[in-house]
């Protein structure tokens, strides 16, 4: 493949340490989205801002950019927002300095993931300056600044508009860091869903030394924390590790060592494979609950304070889009992808409910932690694999 390109838009590694040095920490543009609209713009994409608000959440900017009006449509999906730096001194280099040491790109979202962003534009460029503008079909970028917050303002709200104007997305690869040890090990072709649950516990307070007059919540909520881990909620699924059930708080708010409280409140979270929907879990879930709290006697009462469903389960079977990819991969790169459903979740589930989606990207071992990178080698890796893959798509 040629190693020109034209001559307005940066090469992958420049643009990235240009989005770098934009502090778009979660929900501030920070300039990131206007510096991708000139340079899209210069390759010809229409570019549409998308702005969104609602009550009780920051307003958030995005930015759809697309090329061509018609056949089919090939999207690539990310985001421009990054994650707090947390303890500034413990940087070796500025989080946003975007300088370059040993071969690495340094700076907050270096991985997570303004580097595919970057490659995103490069592939692109370099397609389009072969193939021309009219290569019969289109080409977007779909780019929120709302993915390391809520996801309330940005990816699913986008879809929606484009679908309330009849615009369709065939196939999207989302920039995530996916690779894990080594660039190109590893894609995702789904994710587990995920669900927090808030319990309120409530017993009868009383004093300790008598306790015939008490009903303890902590041991009604002990019961309960028995009941969920105990025993495993299932055993995997064919492209699925099992659902896992992690409490993630206790807390009575109890200073008094004479005092059994009546009150408890526990949070729990479950990442849950394709044999559940978010619905049949809670069901589930409730059940050994109930269960529990009845096995402990007296007449304790278990609230379901909150219950709240970042997305279901969802999974993209190995076929064209897939081979796309892995053939890119190996084409680019000689390794072999691993099809994994691992880690946590991202705005695909959102993409899913349109059209085929999965996710690759760079090495994710620094992402959110201090000192992110990636390796320049990399960067440019992945911009020659997304290029590859409108190779073939649009073959």
């Amino acid at each position: 493949m040629p190693d020109t390109l034209a001559p307005s838009v940066a090469d992958v590694v420049e643009l990235t340490r240009a989005l770098v040095r934009c502090e778009s920490v979660t929900p501030v543009e920070a300039g990131a989205l206007q510096l991708l609209e000139r340079t899209l713009g210069a390759l010809g994409f229409r570019c549409e801002r998308m702005d969104f608000t609602q009550a009780g959440t920051d307003d958030v900017a995005n930015l759809y950019a697309r090329i061509g009006t018609g056949g089919k449509h090939f999207c690539f999906a990310g985001h421009s927002d990054v994650v707090p730096v947390g303890d500034l001194s413990s940087w070796t280099i500025g989080p946003f300095a975007a300088e370059l040491s040993a071969g690495y790109l340094f700076g907050r979202g270096a991985a997570d993931m303004k580097g595919a962003i970057a490659a995103f534009t490069e592939a692109a460029a370099r397609f389009i300056a072969r193939r021309g503008r009219d290569f019969g079909g289109s080409i977007s970028l779909l780019i929120t600044g709302d993915e390391e917050g809520p996801a309330v303002n940005g990816t699913v709200k986008m879809l929606t508009k484009l679908a309330e104007r009849g615009e369709k997305i065939d196939a999207c690869v989302v920039g995530e860091p996916t690779s894990s040890k080594r660039f190109g090990d590893m894609m995702k072709i789904g994710r587990r869903g995920s669900m927090t649950v808030d319990l309120v516990i409530r017993g009868v307070q009383g004093h300790v030394a008598y306790p015939e007059r008490l009903d303890n919540a902590i041991h009604r909520l002990s019961a309960i924390v028995e009941a969920l881990v105990r025993e495993p909620i299932d055993k995997g699924s064919t492209h699925f590790q099992p659902t896992s059930l992690q409490f993630t708080t206790i807390d009575v708010g109890n200073k008094a060592t004479n005092i059994a409280p009546g009150v408890a409140h526990a949070r729990f979270n479950t990442r849950f494979n394709d044999l559940w929907t978010s619905q049949a879990l809670l069901a589930h879930l409730k059940e050994r609950i109930e269960r529990a709290n009845g096995s402990v006697g007296g007449h304790g009462v278990v609230e379901y304070a909150k219950v709240e469903v970042s997305g279901e389960s969802f999974y993209t079977p190995p076929g064209a889009l897939v081979e796309i990819v892995a053939g890119a991969v190996r084409e680019v790169t000689g390794v072999e992808c691993e099809l994994s459903t691992t880690g946590g979740t991202s705005d695909a589930r959102f993409i899913s409910r349109y059209c085929p989606v999965l996710e690759f990207g760079l090495v994710g071992e620094s992402m959110h932690k201090v000192d992110e990178k990636s390796a320049v080698a990399d960067l440019r890796a992945l911009s020659r694999v997304y290029e590859t893959v409108l190779d073939r798509y649009f073959a």
